[in-house]
């Protein structure tokens, strides 16, 4: 499927086809990369999606502990100006 690069404004654009967008199901928001002379478009990702996956896998793995539990990592300030 063709289409036109148009100007709008200083930048330029294209319309994406009703039948492309029904297809894809892309959302309003979407972001763009530039792989040589193509560009790419997909849904745009949220800050945080997946982390509950990633943390419940870490947990199963046993990789969640704190890494420094005992407490040896605190300044000077931590010690003796922070009151609790």
């Amino acid at each position: 499927m063709k289409a036109n690069i148009v100007r709008i404004g200083n930048s330029r654009g294209i319309r994406i086809p009703k039948a492309l967008l029904r297809e894809t199901h892309l959302p309003d928001e979407v972001e763009l990369e530039a792989h040589g002379a193509q560009i790419v478009i997909r849904p745009a990702q949220r800050a945080r999606d997946g982390w509950d996956a990633r943390y419940s896998a870490m947990a199963a793995a046993g990789d969640d502990a704190l890494l420094v539990a005992d407490g040896t990592a605190l300044s000077s300030w931590d010690k003796e100006e922070w009151e609790w």
